[in-house]
């Protein structure tokens, strides 16, 4: 029988209005996320928070220690739900989320935060890479404008695009409100 986990990826203060590094539409991301997470709590499903920080103290967010680098108030970790600190964009990367999952006997994951081009880009590819099924809920992910080339791409189309592209073959990518009623 499978059995799932919610993976809520940085969702952290610097990524919101008062942050070092904001992003569009990360209050109603953060918000479906909330949703999903009290769900999984009522279930009783596994819920993995990964937090990052960088290692030096000059980045440009997520400075070690710092207020920004903590969970944003609206998904706090309760006593029993590990948090993964990572200093790398993909959540597999030099941490202990696998063997998180491993002990967990975790076969499919649900994935939601920030930010939609990088961190859940690369934990979903990685996930899908070691053989988990992956679900993405998009409307609980963020990111933000992105500039290439001399032009600025909207953050909406750089969300579609990477979402997109997971849902071709990594992941099965659903509104919150699609999985929940599922």
């Amino acid at each position: 029988m499978a059995k799932q986990a919610l993976i809520l990826i940085d969702i952290q203060n610097d990524y919101f209005p008062q942050g070092k590094w904001p992003l569009v539409g990360v209050e109603a991301a953060a918000d479906k996320a909330r949703q999903l997470l009290q769900a999984f709590r009522q279930a009783g499903d596994a819920v993995i928070h990964v937090r990052h920080e960088f290692t030096a103290d000059d980045a440009p967010f997520f400075t070690p220690g710092s207020e920004g680098a903590h969970l944003h108030p609206k998904v706090l970790n309760e006593n029993d739900e590990p948090v993964v600190l990572k200093h790398f964009v993909n959540a597999f990367r030099q941490t202990n989320l696998r063997e998180v999952l491993e002990q967990r006997s975790i076969t499919d994951l649900v994935v939601v935060g920030s930010m939609s081009h990088m961190c859940i880009d690369a934990v979903v590819r990685a996930a899908a890479d070691y053989g988990y099924t992956v679900t993405v809920i998009h409307d609980a992910c963020a990111t933000r404008d992105l500039e290439f080339n001399g032009k600025t791409v909207a953050a909406a189309q750089v969300h579609e695009a990477y979402m997109a592209s997971l849902a071709f073959a990594y992941a099965s990518v659903v509104s919150a409100d699609e999985f929940l009623k599922a």
